[in-house]
C-alpha cells in the first residue's frame, strides 16, 4: 500500500514549550514527531542542554547534538514572559518543568492543556525537595533492590529519571489534548517523575505484594541468568517465566537443571547464582554471541548481543529495517519508535538555533471547533478495545485506555492463558494464578474472556469480537498472530475501520522478526543495560521497557485513530519495543556518532551532577544517594562538610576530577549518621538527597499518599486492595482513573458471550461444558 502524505496526524495541535533539560524537551520531541507544532521559548541564555553532551567531550561551534535530537522540527523564540503569553494564548497544549500558574495561563483559552513536570508532582509535602533523577530513583526504592548482595546498590544509568516521565508527560498531553477537542474543556496534567519511576521501575509488582506479603524483603538480586561473558562479547538472556527456564538449560546442555527444585524462579535461584554461573559460562565462553543467540532462538529462549553506541549501529537486523538514519545535523540517531503502514512518519528538519523564530508571527486565533463529544467525562469513551496481549507492554496500554473510558475487553485462552500469571505470585498451588503482582496491576478496568485461538470456536468468536472491535491490541512475537490467521490482512478483511496495534519485540520484519524478547532483553540490546550496572558487570534496569514501550505506542495509537477520523480507515500500527528503548537510550548512539565518545557504566556516578553516589550510613548495608548538581549546591555541601580538602570554589569539572577524594570526604561524614540523619541534613542544606528505601515503603510514604497514587479497589479474590494508579494527574479527571479492579480469569465470559456477541444461555453452556470457556486455566 502506498504511503499518503501529511499532514500528520497531530499536525493540528500547537504547543509551547517553557522547559528545559531532557524531560521537557523529549516530551516535546514525542509530540513533534506526531506532528505538533513546537514552539520552544528560551531565555537569552538558552536551553543548558545546547552546550551540554553525557561524554564531557568538548563540543564544536554550535548547539550540542543531543540537544538537535530532543528539538528536531520545532521552532525557537527568545522572550520573556509576556512573549509567552502571547504565544500561550493561541495554544492548545503548554509543557513546563518549571512552576506555573495554571490558573492565570488559562485566563482566556479555556481549551489549554498545561502540562508540568516535576520531580515529585506539583503538590504534596516534598513537593519543593530538591531532586535529581538519581535521588528520585533512590526514593522510589528501585535503587535498593537492584545488585549484588555483596556490593552496594545500583541505580539505572545515564539521565534515565528524566527520558522516563518525559514519556508520560507526551501521553498525558495527549490524553487531555484528545479530550479538549471532544469537550472543549482544557486541564492541568500534573506528571510527577517519582510516580512515574515507581510505575516503570519497580512494576505494580512492590506495591501489591507489600500488601500481600509484607514480611517478605526482596533485597537486592540480579537475574540469573542475565548478561554472561561470550568468546566475542557479552549476551543477555532472559528466563522470566518457568518454561524459558527449562528452554535454557536445556540450551546449555543441562536439561536436569530445569527440574531442579532449587531453581524454580530467578529469586530462587539468587543463592545459586555461583553454582548457575559455572555451568553456564561452560557453555557460553566457547561460543560467538551470534552463535548463542542463533541456537537461543531454536529454543525460543530470549537472547540478544549486548549492545552499546557503537555495536548497535552495526547490527544486521537494526540496518535491514533502517532504524538509525542521519539527522539534519550530520550524526546518526533513531528514527521515530513506530510505524503506521500505509503513513509515512514527519520527517526531521533541524533544529532551531536560538531566537531563530523570534520574528515569526505567533497562531492566528482560531474558532473553536464544536466539540466531538460534549458531555464525556473521559477521553476514550465509546472506544472498543479487544486486547489480545499478554505480560506487561500490552496490557499496560490496554489498560490505561480502559481507565480513561475505553471499553477493553482482555481475551485469554484456558490453554495458553497470560503467562505472567503465573511469574511474581506470592502464593503456590490452588488461585496462584490470580496474584500475580504484574497481571493485577496491568489489567484494571477491564472484562476478561477465555477463548481458544487454536481452535473453533474459539477462532471464530475472536473473529466476530474483531468485527466489534476499534483497536486490537498484540504484543506477541509476529509468526504468533500470524498462525491464528489474524494477522493486519485477515484483521482489516474482518473490519476495515479497525486499528491494529502490534508491539513485538524487534519488529515485524527483518532477521530477529521472530526472536522473542522481553523488557530485559531489549535492555540488553539497546545499551540501557551498558551504561547500567558495576564496573565489571553490566546489569539490566529491568523491566522499565514494557510500559515505555506501551506509553509511545499509545501515542502512535491516538496518532492513528486520528488518522481515522479523517479517512474512516483503520490501519496498522507497528511499535517494536527496541526502537522506544533506542530513541530514550538515544544520546548513546549520538555520542559516538558525533562525538566518537563510547559511553559505559561509572556505576552510582553519573554524567551531570558530581559528586553523585550511594554513600554507606551508620547503619549496615543502608545507603544515602546524593547528587550535587549546581555550584551552588556544592558551596552549600562545602558547608556542611567543613572539610579543609573540599575547594567551594571548585566547578564540575574540577568536581569531577577529584570525585575520589571527595567520595572518601563524604563517606567520613556519612558513616557516623543514619539514613535519616544525613538524609535531614542534606536536605536542609538544599543537597538533592534521598534514602536509599525498599519499594514496599512507599505504601506510607507521605508524597504518595498526598497524592492518591493507589487506588482502594474491593476485589473478588484479594479483597480490599490499592492499585497503583498512573503518575500524571489529570485535574478534570480526579486521581482515582481506574475502572474497576483487575477481572479474575474469565470472569466476564457470560456477560460478553451474551451482550456482545449475542449468544444464548444454552449456547454459552455447552461451550463451557465442551471446554471452550471457562474460569481457570486448564492445566491446573
Amino acid at each position: 500500500m502506498a504511503s499518503a502524505p501529511g499532514p500528520w496526524p497531530l499536525s493540528a495541535m500547537r504547543v509551547v514549550d517553557l522547559s528545559s533539560e531532557i524531560a521537557g524537551g523529549y516530551c516535546t520531541k514525542i509530540l513533534a514527531d506526531a506532528g505538533a507544532d513546537v514552539v520552544k521559548i528560551e531565555s537569552t541564555a538558552g536551553d543548558p542542554l545546547r552546550r551540554w553532551s553525557a561524554s564531557g567531550r568538548p563540543l564544536a561551534q554550535g548547539d550540542a547534538p543531543l540537544f538537535q535530537y530532543l528539538h528536531t522540527s520545532k521552532r525557537s523564540v527568545v522572550g520573556d514572559r509576556a512573549v509567552a503569553e502571547r504565544w500561550i494564548s493561541d495554544a492548545d497544549v503548554v509543557v513546563t518543568t518549571e512552576p506555573i500558574d495554571v490558573d492565570r495561563s488559562r485566563v482566556g483559552n479555556d481549551r489549554l492543556v498545561i502540562v508540568s513536570i516535576t520531580p515529585w508532582g506539583a503538590s504534596g509535602p516534598w513537593r519543593d525537595r530538591p531532586a535529581t533523577e538519581f535521588t528520585v530513583q533512590a526514593a522510589c526504592g528501585t535503587t535498593f533492590t537492584r545488585g549484588l548482595p555483596e556490593r552496594a546498590p545500583l541505580s539505572v544509568g545515564g539521565r534515565h529519571g528524566e527520558w522516563n516521565v518525559a514519556t508520560f508527560g507526551a501521553m498525558g498531553a495527549v490524553t487531555a489534548w484528545l479530550h479538549a477537542q471532544r469537550t472543549g474543556i482544557g486541564q492541568h496534567v500534573d506528571v510527577s517523575m517519582f510516580e512515574a519511576l515507581h510505575t516503570t521501575m519497580n512494576s505494580p509488582y512492590a506495591a501489591l505484594m507489600a500488601q500481600w506479603a509484607p514480611d517478605a524483603d526482596l533485597g537486592r538480586t540480579i537475574e540469573v541468568p542475565s548478561i554472561e561473558p561470550a568468546l566475542d562479547g557479552w549476551v543477555g538472556f532472559c528466563t522470566q517465566t518457568g518454561q524459558q527456564w527449562k528452554d535454557f538449560c536445556s540450551l546449555v546442555e543441562r536439561p536436569e537443571m530445569g527440574d531442579d527444585p532449587r531453581f524454580t524462579n530467578n529469586l530462587a535461584r539468587m543463592p545459586y547464582r555461583l553454582e548457575i554461573a559455572q555451568v553456564v559460562h561452560a557453555f557460553t565462553s566457547v561460543r560467538t554471541v551470534e552463535e548463542i543467540c542463533e541456537l537461543a532462538a531454536l529454543f525460543r529462549v530470549p537472547a540478544t548481543p549486548v549492545g552499546n553506541g557503537r555495536s548497535v549501529l552495526e547490527m544486521d537486523h537494526f540496518r535491514e529495517r533502517g532504524v538509525f538514519v542521519t539527522s539534519p545535523h550530520g550524526f546518526r540517531q533513531p528514527r521515530v519508535p513506530y510505524l503506521l503502514h500505509g503513513r509515512e512518519n514527519r520527517p526531521f528538519t533541524p533544529a532551531p538555533e536560538l531566537g531563530e523564530h523570534d520574528a515569526a508571527a505567533v497562531w492566528e486565533p482560531r474558532v473553536p471547533a464544536t466539540p466531538r463529544a460534549p458531555g464525556t467525562t473521559k477521553p476514550f469513551e465509546g472506544l472498543k478495545v479487544l486486547d489480545i496481549s499478554a505480560f506487561w507492554a500490552g496490557p499496560f496500554a490496554s489498560s490505561y485506555l480502559g481507565a480513561l473510558g475505553a471499553d477493553v475487553i482482555k481475551i485469554e485462552s484456558m490453554h495458553r492463558p497470560d503467562m505472567m500469571r503465573f511469574g511474581g505470585t506470592p502464593f503456590f498451588g490452588e488461585g496462584a494464578w490470580e496474584w500475580s503482582g504484574v497481571t493485577s496491576g496491568t489489567n484494571s478496568s477491564k472484562r476478561a474472556v477465555t477463548l481458544d485461538l487454536d481452535r473453533e470456536p474459539g477462532r471464530s468468536l475472536v473473529r466476530r469480537l474483531v468485527q466489534w472491535a476499534d483497536v486490537i491490541v498484540e504484543n506477541m512475537a509476529p509468526r504468533v498472530f500470524d498462525q491464528h490467521g489474524l494477522g493486519w490482512a485477515q484483521v482489516h478483511a474482518l473490519n476495515e475501520r479497525a486499528v491494529m496495534l502490534r508491539m513485538p519485540a524487534f519488529g515485524l520484519d527483518g532477521p530477529w522478526r521472530d526472536r522473542t524478547g522481553w523488557a530485559m532483553t531489549v535492555e540488553q540490546t539497546t545499551g540501557l543495560a551498558w551504561t547500567t550496572g558495576y564496573r565489571d558487570i553490566p546489569v539490566v534496569p529491568r523491566g522499565a521497557c514494557d510500559p515505555l514501550g506501551s506509553l509511545h505506542a499509545l501515542v502512535a495509537l491516538v496518532s492513528a485513530l486520528e488518522d481515522r477520523e479523517h479517512t474512516n480507515v483503520g490501519c496498522l500500527v507497528e511499535v517494536a519495543l527496541v526502537e522506544s528503548a533506542f530513541n530514550i537510550a538515544a544520546e548513546q548512539v549520538i555520542e559516538w556518532s558525533a562525538n566518537g565518545a563510547l559511553l559505559h557504566t561509572d556505576e552510582n556516578r553519573g554524567p551531570f551532577a558530581a559528586p553523585q553516589g550511594l554513600y554507606p550510613t551508620s547503619i549496615d548495608d543502608r545507603f544515602v544517594a546524593v547528587a550535587v548538581a549546581t555550584d551552588s549546591q556544592w558551596r552549600a555541601m562545602c558547608a556542611l562538610l567543613t572539610h579543609p580538602d573540599l575547594d567551594p570554589a571548585w566547578d564540575v569539572a574540577e568536581r569531577r576530577a577529584n570525585h575520589d577524594s571527595i567520595d572518601v570526604v563524604m563517606a567520613s561524614w556519612m558513616t557516623t549518621r543514619s539514613p535519616a540523619a544525613a538524609e535531614s541534613a542534606l536536605l536542609g542544606a538544599g543537597i538533592p538527597a534521598s534514602a536509599v528505601v525498599s519499594p514496599r515503603t512507599l505504601l506510607e510514604n507521605p508524597q504518595m499518599r498526598h497524592r492518591g497514587f493507589l487506588q482502594r479497589m474491593d476485589h473478588p479474590i484479594h479483597g480490599s486492595c490499592e492499585y497503583p494508579g498512573y503518575p500524571m494527574q489529570f485535574s478534570a479527571f480526579g486521581a482515582a482513573l481506574h475502572s474497576g479492579p483487575p477481572p479474575t480469569f474469565g470472569q466476564h465470559n457470560d456477560q460478553v458471550l451474551e451482550e456482545v456477541l449475542g449468544l444464548r444461555a444454552a449456547e454459552i453452556h455447552e461451550l463451557r461444558a465442551a471446554g471452550h470457556i471457562g474460569e481457570r486455566p486448564a492445566f491446573v
